[in-house]
């Protein structure tokens, strides 16, 4: 009938089955992992190491026609924006 975890049954009276039987079956409570001392400065490393590592990553990916459309659209997302006059 079902094969693993994430396989489901084609025919419904099976996968009707199938489902009571995900929604009804016991399972273990879940204890949720100890917490850091500091919560706010892990989360600001974990930040600024993902940032770091990405930008690199991202320059040495990237084509240089792949660079130059990003850095064109950026350039006309901060500066081609159009101003709105106002008449009161």
């Amino acid at each position: 009938m079902t094969i693993g975890k994430g396989k489901r049954p084609r025919d419904p009276n099976q996968l009707a089955k199938w489902i009571v039987e995900q929604s009804t079956a016991e399972r273990e409570p879940e204890t949720p992992a100890p917490a850091p001392p500091n919560l706010s400065a892990y989360m600001a490393a974990m930040g600024r190491k993902g940032g770091i590592v990405g930008g690199k990553r991202r320059l040495v990916t990237m084509t240089p026609a792949a660079r130059k459309k990003a850095a064109t659209k950026a350039a006309q997302a901060r500066w081609g924006k159009k101003k709105i006059d106002s008449e009161t």
